[in-house]
């Protein structure tokens, strides 16, 4: 060897041998492989031959795009997704990593599963880790508060705006030239007017336009919902859009049936619970319920427990123009009832009553959930501004409990109107009593999971149902329900309303826990082995493209 060279080979190996080794993560959870097992895999698939040869062309474009909104939701919920899984050499923990996007339990009240991780922060990565809620109030920028801005520090430590079409501008060029692709091998007009118009919003900020084009969309076969949507990751304003999305094919048989019911929203709002001034908006009657065959899930809405219905757009101007589509997420709501409602009922329904656990009163349940976010009121009765921004970080949770209980409100009221002949109402009740075992097992983190507990703990109090302390089962009253039903309708929709924001913060606090009697059921549950919920395997190689 060079005798030139040894010193610098010296230094070398001296510079390597005193390099910090990076962080490596292990769990703190002696319970994660349980935990990954509660999971079931799930293949997102369908019958790809009702495609045309052009819209095959444009799954592959579709698929790279959404993989790059997981990857931006990442960056939103952790950060730097590569340098946690990279030093991650447990598989199982890996898995969990993924599952959570991150290494805080979803459905455990985000409680941290890896060593020395620390609290999950309530503002995700929308904000500074080590802002205050002072600090934010202070701040004058017209945009703060804005759906899709995030908040940075500067190089002087100062607070700033900074849109999403600037922070992710590499990712949403892309995305925006992917969806530009694509709606040049659109056949149908109104997906193809759509992926333009969303291709624009990726880079402008500007939503609207594209949200009124998806809800004009009505013969298209592949439905792409793409962007920043949901702010329910955001549990410290809940002001800021986290990215997903969803690649979907449309199932045409079950879509025609449930099309008559969009003309029926104004009839169904002016029928709720309430009094007249919490029901004077009219909602759009333009809103389109259709069934769909879910091929790809990406970034929030894969994350921790999976989504079986879409209501959407969220813009309330949208909403009383053009109403809102309702999206139902056929298989995946078929392995929901199959893998996991069905076992849950044996466990918790008493066996009279189990005969009620039907798919059609499941499917229906949660339809017209999405179909209820559209319904109520959307800005307050007393001049306090919209009802998001009146209930701040308790609105995601009472949306979700008023969803749950207006959607079970109109299926009654549907009955009774005769536009469900063949609907057995204590098929719907028995079903919903199950389901809300299913889903307050989501853990007090989720919106959903509160609104479940909240559901459960008034329906107790109103002996909506019976519980038998020496079998475990349940037994539901239909008389007492349907009261039960009808008063807490009354009350949701009356706190929205009124803007009423001490009222949803006690409320949950009373209501949106998972109290004594409730958590020795769900031990009942988990013992027995019933998965908490499905994990995808998703993407082109399961679907042969």
């Amino acid at each position: 060897m060079n005798k030139l060279l040894l010193p610098l080979l010296a230094l070398l190996m001296l510079s390597a041998y005193n390099q910090k080794p990076s962080k490596m993560y292990v769990s703190s959870d002696p319970e994660l492989q349980r935990k990954v097992d509660n999971f079931i895999p799930f293949q997102l698939t369908t019958d790809l031959n009702q495609l045309t040869e052009k819209e095959k062309q444009m799954l592959p474009l579709l698929f790279e795009a959404a993989q790059i909104m997981d990857d931006l939701f990442w960056k939103q919920a952790w950060g730097d997704k590569n340098e946690l899984l990279s030093n991650t050499q447990d598989e199982t923990l890996k898995k969990f990593l993924k599952i959570n996007y991150g290494p805080w339990e979803r459905l455990d009240d985000n409680k941290p599963f890896v060593a020395d991780i620390g609290t999950k922060p309530a503002g995700a990565c929308f904000y500074p880790k080590d802002m205050t809620k002072e600090e934010f109030e202070a701040l004058e920028a017209d945009k703060k508060d804005d759906l899709y801005t995030v908040i940075k520090r500067n190089d002087k430590g100062n607070l700033e705006v900074i849109p999403y079409s600037e922070a992710y501008k590499e990712e949403l060029t892309k995305v925006s030239e992917l969806l530009l692709k694509a709606a040049d091998l659109a056949e149908d007009e109104g997906l193809k007017k759509y992926l333009e118009l969303r291709s624009e919003a990726l880079l402008t900020n500007e939503y609207q336009a594209s949200d009124m084009a998806w809800m004009d969309m009505k013969t298209n076969t592949i439905d792409f919902v793409v962007g920043p949507i949901e702010n329910y990751e955001d549990a410290l304003y809940g002001y800021k859009a986290a990215f997903e999305a969803y690649i979907l094919i449309k199932d045409k048989e079950w879509s025609d049936k449930l099309t008559r019911f969009a003309a029926l929203l104004p009839d169904l709002q002016k029928s709720l619970p309430v009094d007249e001034a919490y029901k004077q908006e009219s909602p759009g009657s333009d809103s389109d319920l259709g069934a769909y065959d879910a091929l790809f899930y990406a970034g929030d809405c894969n994350a921790g427990s999976k989504t079986i219905a879409i209501n959407l757009p969220n813009d309330p101007e949208v909403h009383v123009t053009k109403g809102s589509r309702k999206l139902q997420l056929k298989n995946s709501m078929q392995a929901k009832f199959e893998k996991i409602l069905i076992p849950i009922s044996k466990v918790v329904i008493d066996p009279s009553q189990q005969e009620h656990v039907k798919f059609n009163a499941f499917f229906e349940n949660t339809m017209f959930h999405e179909v209820a976010h559209g319904l109520g009121i959307k800005e307050t009765i007393n001049g306090k501004g919209g009802v998001r921004e009146a209930l701040k970080e308790t609105y995601s949770s009472m949306e979700e409990a008023k969803a749950d209980i207006l959607g079970l409100f109109m299926v009654s009221e549907l009955v009774k109107m005769g536009e469900l002949p063949e609907t057995d109402l204590m098929d719907n009740y028995v079903t919903f009593m199950a389901g809300i075992f299913r889903s307050v097992r989501f853990g007090a983190a989720s919106a959903h999971g509160k609104a479940n507990m909240m559901r459960f703990n008034y329906f107790k109090e109103k002996g909506a149902f019976s519980y038998n302390e020496v079998t475990g089962f349940y037994t539901v009253d239909f008389e007492k329900m349907t009261e039960a039903m009808n008063s807490l309708s009354a009350d949701i929709l009356t706190i929205q309303g009124d803007g009423d924001y001490q009222k949803s913060l006690q409320t949950l606090a009373e209501m949106g826990t998972i109290r004594p009697q409730l958590q020795k059921d769900l031990d009942r549950i988990e013992q027995a082995g019933i998965p908490v919920d499905i994990v995808f395997e998703q993407g082109p190689s399961v679907i042969g493209t």
